[in-house]
């Protein structure tokens, strides 16, 4: 049986880890709701109840006794567990809830994802997603990251992911520029265009490109060297600029399909399939964790089946 004074210590306990935590008595009373000489006051009453000191005080600074380090080493694990179990249980009990922090490349999540989120939130008003828009790999368990969007073509094996839809890349152009500059027929004749790139540190601006099946008669992929008046590592900034005649742009659907849609860009070489420069799958990826909560479910439930027919052209 567990005696009353250790029972009673509980709360003390708890104190004490997210005062190792926080490293401050002024940042964890804040966090527990508190008043800063209440927090000190559990503290000293755990240091009685315990018989040895548990921190170290200065006007400056805290840190924890050997005697502390060990007791928040041994204790936070279960109150880890607790704070689990008891998001689970409200999970079951109603409407999800929570902030989800999500993060997504800065084309794809512009273009496709904000809209998507939104009918999420709006029928899960106790939802909240934070977004932030980055194209650098970002370590999600290390920087607090729910959820990530990502155009890859192989998720990392050490994270939990779902296939979304696949995507595929396209070879555009402005009406106004092909009627300046003509058709290309094959993929050779890019060499005699201006072609807006994709730039990759050092590596140089060519294009491959394999035949769709039953579209043309070749030998296999062509690889063609490129150049032009534009490059920029963003898909929207591509796309707008062969919208303004600069040139042939090669883009993710995802990034073309309204122009294509509403005739500014015009697919160029539709016969062929240009290869190695994007990734063909977009996944959604959570890193491993004994809870995920019920918001973070649902809004990867929303997103597959609202990417389900991809990106049609």
């Amino acid at each position: 049986m567990i005696s009353k004074k250790v029972e009673s210590m509980w709360s003390h306990l708890h104190g004490l880890t997210v005062l190792a935590e926080n490293g401050s008595y002024t940042a964890a009373a804040k966090r527990l709701g508190v008043s800063k000489a209440a927090m000190s006051q559990h503290i000293s009453e755990l240091e009685k109840a315990v018989g040895v000191p548990l921190v170290r005080r200065t006007t400056r600074s805290m840190r924890l006794t050997e005697a502390g380090q060990q007791l928040v080493d041994e204790t936070r694990g279960a109150f880890e567990q607790i704070a689990t179990s008891f998001n689970s249980a409200r999970d079951i009990a109603g409407e999800p809830g929570g902030l989800i922090r999500l993060t997504a490349p800065v084309a794809l999540g512009r273009q496709q994802l904000v809209h998507r989120i939104a009918a999420f939130l709006l029928k899960h008003p106790s939802v909240r997603v934070e977004m932030e828009f980055s194209d650098r790999l970002s370590s999600l368990s290390i920087e607090g990251f729910d959820l990530a969007i990502r155009h890859t073509a192989s998720p990392p094996e050490t994270h939990v992911a779902w296939l979304l839809c696949k995507t595929q890349s396209l070879l555009v152009a402005s009406p106004a520029y092909l009627q300046r500059k003509g058709m290309p027929v094959r993929p050779e004749s890019l060499t005699g265009h201006d072609c807006l790139h994709y730039p990759r540190g050092q590596e140089s601006n060519v294009w491959s490109m394999e035949p769709r099946s039953g579209r043309v008669k070749s030998h296999g992929r062509v690889t063609v060297p490129t150049s032009g008046p534009f490059g920029a590592n963003n898909s929207e900034a591509l796309r707008e600029a062969s919208q303004a005649g600069l040139g042939i742009a090669l883009l993710p659907d995802f990034s073309v399909q309204g122009a294509i849609g509403d005739g500014s860009l015009v697919e160029v070489l539709p016969g062929w399939r240009p290869v190695g420069t994007f990734a063909d799958r977009i996944f959604a990826i959570r890193p491993y964790s004994l809870h995920v909560s019920r918001a973070v479910t649902l809004l990867v439930q929303h997103l597959r089946v609202s990417f389900t027919n991809g990106f049609p052209i």
